[in-house]
């Protein structure tokens, strides 16, 4: 049993990376500290690789490819994904803890994560025996057909705000393709992408084929994704490091997947159900505190039931619950200080320009985590269009609201930054919901809710947000390559 500050975690926590079907250490032998968000104190420590640790998985990797994986039946592989899925359930309540520990959301939220990464294994389980290709008509003396083979070496840089829920979402459709997948899972929150190679042994994955190096991102980033013998890239974070990514890959011709930013909207019409169009807000902007890149950040609201929905919502907030996420409540802290320190530049900004602060806008202290990293559930009323909080994502707990006086004017207003990650509209007209669906520049479209679908949903953006889909089907095309033979009769 191992105890982190006062929290038994069964099992013990995860403390080293994965190469070739073992627990390592880094080449170097320095570790790096895991900090408790909700405490603000460490509570474990793991590898910090370099680029030396990073060609060994890289290499390791490779080599995999050749093994007993690629001999491996497409059915099989299936059944190695379907084993994992139940032994993520099983092993449920531990994963749910550590992620806690080292995210600060609460276990609630962590629970469903772990079942949702389960859920990956299991739904691309199905699909590994069925990527098939095509039969091209050419006429009676040619024969021509198309093979989906794998791409190879896949590099996988996971955030810190969704740390196993990610990584599974990458990793299992590339697993069920055929590929070999390096992970490299953020600094702050490394723990359960350790903690799932052990599972993925156990389920009969062979040695090297899921590998996981940790480390600073400024040490080992540049390696991984620029790295000669990786094929392709799935990165999820910022903009910023996300365009790095890219440069990076580009020399190497390596394909990515890039999912990045977001300034979601939510549309609330005048004509919709507010009280569905207030739980559904509160659901798009407070989930894991608002660290989220699809977080509805931004209320897009028809005049007319403006100070109807403030009424309920500024309520509704005020209401919610907030302390260590170990405590279940329904909002947990930020993920460090500096996190906290620029979510707060924002709205102080936003205050010394003379924007509302309608509730909250400050530091919270939660009883016993007075060194934690909490911070109030925020709204900002009335903000003009070319407003720093509107523009720019604050990955924070901090709703922005937007009046407009026409549905035509919500969705002009609604496009009116540089993001196309989601949005999400309140309405009762289905054929206006429609409209809004097909003018809006969103890669996932929500009506009458938000956060809906799931795992076969497909989940991207455009402009800002990046391109390429993760979930789903659409996933898999990332993780296969397209062969055609042709051959005269």
């Amino acid at each position: 049993m191992n105890v982190a500050g006062s929290i038994d975690v069964p099992g013990g926590l995860p403390l080293h990376m994965y190469i070739g079907g073992k627990h390592v250490d880094a080449l170097g032998g320095d570790r790096i500290e895991t900090i408790d968000p909700a405490t603000g104190k460490v509570f474990a420590d793991f590898p910090a690789a370099l680029v030396d640790d990073v060609d060994m998985a890289v290499a390791d990797s490779k080599h995999a490819l050749h093994g007993p994986w690629r001999q491996m039946t497409p059915i099989d592989r299936g059944r190695v994904l379907a084993r994992t899925a139940a032994l993520i359930r099983r092993d449920a309540e531990r994963l749910s803890i550590i992620e806690t520990l080292d995210s600060g959301k609460p276990i609630t939220e962590s629970r469903g994560d772990i079942e949702t990464a389960a859920t990956y294994f299991e739904y691309y389980a199905g699909i590994a025996d069925k990527l098939q290709g095509d039969t091209i008509p050419l006429g009676p003396d040619y024969i021509s057909l198309t093979l989906h083979e794998p791409v190879g070496v896949t590099a996988h840089i996971i955030p810190w705000n969704f740390p196993l829920v990610t990584t599974a979402r990458g990793v299992a459709p590339a697993l069920a393709a055929g590929n070999t997948a390096v992970v490299k899972p953020a600094t702050q929150t490394p723990l359960t992408a350790m903690a799932l190679a052990d599972i993925l042994q156990e389920a009969g994955l062979p040695a090297g084929v899921y590998n996981v190096v940790t480390g600073r991102g400024s040490d080992i980033g540049d390696a991984l994704t620029g790295h000669p013998d990786v094929d392709h890239v799935t990165f999820t974070g910022s903009v910023s490091t996300g365009i790095g990514v890219m440069k990076t890959a580009a020399e190497r011709v390596t394909s990515v997947t890039l999912e990045l930013g977001g300034k979601s909207p939510v549309v609330v019409l005048a004509d919709a159900d507010l009280d569905a169009a207030v739980e559904g807000t509160l659901k798009a902007i407070y989930l894991n505190a608002g660290q989220v890149c699809s977080a509805g950040s931004r209320l897009v609201i028809e005049r007319s039931v403006h100070a109807a929905v403030m009424e309920r919502l500024v309520r509704r907030t005020e209401a919610l619950t907030i302390g260590p996420g170990i405590t279940a409540p329904q909002l947990g802290p930020l993920i460090s200080a500096g996190h906290r320190n620029t979510v707060a530049a924002y709205v102080d900004g936003a205050r010394t320009r003379g924007i509302k602060v309608a509730t909250g806008g400050g530091n919270v202290d939660a009883e016993g985590c007075e060194g934690g990293y909490f911070y109030a559930p925020t709204i900002l009323d009335e903000v003009s269009a070319d407003d720093t909080v509107i523009q720019e994502e604050i990955f924070g707990p901090v709703l922005s609201v937007q009046l407009v006086d026409s549905p035509q004017e919500a969705i002009a207003v609604a496009n009116d930054t540089p993001f196309g990650l989601c949005a999400g509209i309140y309405t009762r007209d289905v054929a206006q919901a429609f409209r809004f669906a097909r003018d809006i520049e969103a890669g996932q479209v929500f009506i009458n809710q938000y956060f809906a679908g799931g795992v076969p949903t497909p989940f991207g953006g455009t402009k800002l947000s990046g391109f390429g889909r993760e979930k789903g089907l659409a996933a898999l095309a990332a993780y296969y390559q397209v062969k055609c033979v042709t051959a005269r009769i």
